[in-house]
């Protein structure tokens, strides 16, 4: 049997973070290995726990989401971020994509949405909600490698309408019959060309400038 996905919640609310707590418990594949209580606590206890998925609240004293994301990319850890969200604070979706969140789910979150949000990621696809994704192509937020598409091989624009759709390499790879050497290899391409830092970003351009 396969270990289960081991999640850090980090939320300043205790009764937030006691509400994931008791909707995570009751999945088969999911452990809870800790909490946190803003973001500095929350860097602290994912380096400590190396946690698979973080549950990432945006607005925490001390240190808020994204830096916290931040700082993890700069340490390196290897935990995949879901972001949690209010849809009133959706502006602050596209720099905690930019900070390398692999999502975001809404405070509302149903419980097996919830679950399968925190699978989606763990299994290393992006996700973004389609009525989110809609708002923030309406705002003026600008993203890196704008105009840089016609660079892009019809190959690699290929790869990167599978990415936006939240596929895995393996997944592209199979999609494509291409081996997932090869899918690195242009997934690799298309961050360069672009001037983007990871595939999140790359899901997110994509949706920005209608890559199908």
């Amino acid at each position: 049997m396969a270990e289960p996905i081991k999640v850090l919640l980090v939320d300043d609310h205790q009764v937030v973070r006691r509400g994931l707590r008791t909707f995570l418990e009751v999945q088969d594949d999911i452990e809870v290995v800790g909490e946190a209580a803003d973001g500095a606590e929350g860097v602290a206890r994912a380096e400590e726990l190396r946690p698979d998925v973080v549950l990432m609240d945006v607005r925490m004293p001390v240190l808020d989401g994204v830096e916290a994301l931040r700082r993890l990319r700069e340490l390196g850890n290897p935990a995949r971020v879901l972001i949690v969200t209010s849809f009133t604070e959706q502006r602050t979706v596209v720099p905690a994509l930019r900070a390398g969140a692999a999502g975001y789910v809404y405070k509302d979150v149903d419980p097996d949405a919830l679950a399968g949000a925190i699978r989606s990621v763990h299994a290393g696809h992006v996700l973004l909600q389609p009525e989110v994704a809609s708002a923030l192509l309406s705002q003026e937020e600008t993203t890196p490698g704008q105009g840089r598409g016609s660079s892009l091989t019809e190959r690699e624009r290929e790869v990167l309408a599978l990415i936006a759709d939240g596929r895995s390499n393996r997944e592209i790879a199979r999609a494509l019959v291409l081996s997932e050497k090869t899918v690195k290899t242009h997934v690799s391409n298309i961050l360069m060309k672009l001037d983007l830092s990871d595939r999140t970003q790359a899901a997110l351009w994509a949706v920005r400038h209608g890559v199908e």
